[in-house]
């Protein structure tokens, strides 16, 4: 609704010769496309660095005088004029890349990890959510997401010496992130009302541009709203569990209700995960009101053109709600559908647990399409699922699986995007699935490769050391804390990275298992070792943060000499830089646990080997040669970690350190290209999104069609 910039009031005024700077600057577009990026870096590359790469926050900062002498910068202009009409030319382009083309979808989810400027992710989900809509953005599949404002943010973390995790607010600067206000037709900020809450809530609406792909963000958090009722949106997955009801009910009821105000058509629901599933209660009513359908004849035509995707491999990990607490908020609305409580709250009982409101079994029970996220995840999910869909063999249990993939651009270090093009052919991100055209990295120069690698782990240490150094002159931290998080990290070292949530089925501590004879392998005078840590715990998670201690306070100790270290406050751009930085990716879940994980796939196209237990994408991932696997199932942490030591001993650290004249490690290099081959094309978003097309947005487009 709202396509000026000047409407809203994060950008001044730009003179006319570079005013497409604002345009770029409020579109996501600039974080997946290199030469995007680099146009506000060379604007001003110190304050690049200290805004951590926001542009918004350079364009704000920039005197008036020294943009206007921009324009008269010969070598700058042709620059902006080359990246603008890049920019203008993808914005046009319709080019659909795939063998058909869907109904509109409305893209659900509690959030988005699309950049740190818009904090309003905790992890893989919303990463996942994000690199949806950007891979749809490139594809022309015409989507629109539906998420939340969190003014708040997840978590942001900060250790203390003790290396207790306190969790303190993230602040979401909304004037120097790539938002815009959704105006209504008097120009004033777009606010509806939430129906069926009583006493009324209301919601702002803010707009995310991520390419040619609008997202539309419910912001709780204005002068509308009494305290209580701001406080809904304040943060992700608050631990009261009414609150988060509340939450749920105004993104699933309050946005489709967004959707509907805005006169945005789509005919395809998708739920990304069960947290936005009240939206299906909504499209029901609506269906009955709007298009004058029976009760049963809605909820058939809602369940026919819904597609759930489940990322939980628990059940006791899903959103539960009592029935008094369900009454408190639905009865009016079942009332006003023709319902009895008993029909209304049955959608949402589990056989195995008929105590609440299961939000996962709502979902399943009221969507016909239904994918888990991995292939071993679909089987899991079988299982432990069978009963709500009356089934004894899990064979019979109608679910699908839609392995998940990661965003290429987004994630692939900037060299080796050069070196594509080169190698690959300037087609190559069109054929980025097509296996065939990756074995031409083995033309890659094995000494430019090593460079590159170099280089990025050099980049991910120094800004390490920047992180430590801010920290200890914005709080004078203890020098033993310093040095836990990173300031004696050496780039010549064989380096390991773990880097995810951290809760106790992730394993985090499982390396630190035998605290003697990892020493021994750290220490080793020729061929040393160091461990970076990074992630968050949920703020409930006490067992989590506990794990965290435990690795804070080995990292503190000098008889690791500095080489286990511990990256606070996790996010999405900490992980760019480890994700190209370290040399060994590390992921220890007891399988069945894990639902798919994509860092190591981001890890993997950046060239950096992948050591991980049997679950997860890795179960399709690994071929023998692309990295390692280990472990059983069920899982036993003192055989899995002898084998992850006999591993790395006997392995991966003689793999790395086996040198020629020249000191490159050529058999390590063999196996970074093996691991950039099999993983990029099986595991790109582009390869994810076909695969939604093909099994699920297709055959739903194909039903409406025909019988609408």
């Amino acid at each position: 609704m709202n396509k000026d910039p000047s409407a809203n009031i994060i950008i001044p005024s730009l003179p006319e010769e570079i005013k497409g700077l604002s345009e770029i600057a409020l579109n996501l577009w600039w974080t997946w496309n290199p030469r995007g990026e680099n146009l506000f870096r060379i604007l001003n590359p110190y304050l690049w660095k200290e805004s951590e790469n926001n542009p918004i926050a350079v364009l704000k900062n920039l005197p008036k005088e020294y943009l206007e002498s921009l324009t008269k910068d010969e070598n700058f202009m042709k620059e902006y004029k080359y990246v603008y009409a890049l920019f203008k030319d993808y914005m046009n382009d319709t080019n659909i890349y795939a063998k058909e083309k869907p109904l509109p979808i409305a893209y659900f989810c509690a959030e988005f990890g699309l950049h740190h400027t818009i904090p309003i992710y905790s992890g893989g989900l919303g990463i996942l959510a994000g690199d949806i809509l950007k891979e749809s953005s490139d594809m022309n599949i015409p989507i629109v997401g539906i998420g939340f404002m969190y003014p708040h943010g997840y978590v942001k973390q900060v250790i203390g010496s003790d290396g207790w995790q306190h969790g303190t607010k993230e602040e979401l600067q909304k004037d120097l992130a790539p938002i815009e206000r959704v105006l209504d037709k008097n120009g004033n900020h777009f606010i509806i009302q939430v129906p069926f809450i009583d006493p009324p809530v209301y919601a702002a609406i803010w707009k995310v541009n991520v390419g040619k792909v609008s997202l539309y963000l419910l912001d709780t958090d204005i002068e509308q709203n009494d305290p209580w009722d701001r406080e809904i949106s304040y943060r992700l997955y608050t631990p009261d569990l009414q609150q988060r009801l509340r939450q749920q009910i105004v993104l699933g009821i309050g946005g489709y209700k967004v959707l509907k105000e805005l006169g945005i058509e789509y005919s395809i629901l998708h739920l990304n995960e069960g947290h936005p599933a009240f939206a299906i209660f909504e499209r029901i009513r609506n269906f009955v009101e709007d298009e004058n359908l029976t009760l049963d004849e809605a909820i058939e035509k809602v369940k026919r053109s819904s597609i759930f995707t489940t990322h939980t491999p628990l059940q006791a990990a899903t959103d539960v709600y009592s029935f008094d607490m369900m009454s408190k908020y639905f009865q009016d609305y079942w009332q006003h559908l023709g319902m009895t409580k008993e029909q209304f709250l049955s959608f949402g009982i589990n056989p195995d647990d008929p105590s609440g409101f299961n939000m996962t079994v709502f979902a399943l029970r009221m969507c016909n399409y239904r994918n888990a996220v991995s292939k071993k995840h679909c089987e899991t999910t079988k299982k432990i699922w069978k009963h709500v869909f009356e089934k004894e063999n899990e064979k019979d249990v109608p679910v699908d699986y839609v392995t998940n993939g990661v965003h290429i651009p987004t994630w692939l270090d900037e060299e080796l995007y050069d070196i594509y093009e080169e190698i690959l052919g300037d087609r190559w991100l069109i054929l980025q699935d097509n296996p065939d055209i990756w074995e031409k990295i083995l033309d890659i120069d094995d000494k430019k490769l090593w460079e590159i690698k170099y280089k990025n782990k050099v980049r991910m240490i120094n800004f390490i050391r920047e992180k430590a150094r801010k920290k200890w002159a914005n709080e004078e931290a203890d020098p033993s804390v310093i040095i836990a998080e990173g300031v004696m990290l050496d780039p010549d070292i064989l380096t390991i990275g773990f880097a995810r949530r951290m809760t106790s089925y992730k394993r985090p501590d499982l390396i630190l298992y035998d605290l003697e004879r990892l020493e021994k392998i750290i220490n080793n005078e020729s061929k040393p070792v160091q461990i970076i840590f990074a992630g968050k715990a949920h703020p409930a998670d006490i067992p989590g943060k506990k794990i965290i201690q435990k690795i804070f306070k080995i990292a503190q100790d000098p008889k690791f000499k500095g080489r286990i270290v511990f990256i606070e406050d996790y996010g999405k751009l900490v992980a760019r830089y480890l994700v190209k930085g370290v040399d060994l990716w590390l992921n220890t879940p007891k399988p069945p646990l894990e639902a798919c994980g994509t860092s190591g796939m981001k890890a993997s196209m950046n060239g950096v080997l992948h050591l991980s237990s049997n679950d997860g994408w890795w179960v399709e991932g690994y071929n023998g040669k692309n990295g390692w696997v280990f472990g059983q199932e069920p899982a036993d942490d003192s055989k899995d970690a002898e084998e992850l030591y006999n591993l790395l001993e006997n392995e991966v650290i003689p793999l790395y350190y086996d040198r020629n004249s020249d000191g490159i490690p050529y058999k390590w290099i063999r196996k970074m290209k093996e691991a950039m081959i099999s993983v990029s094309p099986r595991f790109s978003a582009r390869r994810m999104m076909k695969d939604y097309l093909e099994k699920f947005y297709i055959p739903i487009t194909k039903e409406i069609t025909k019988k609408d």
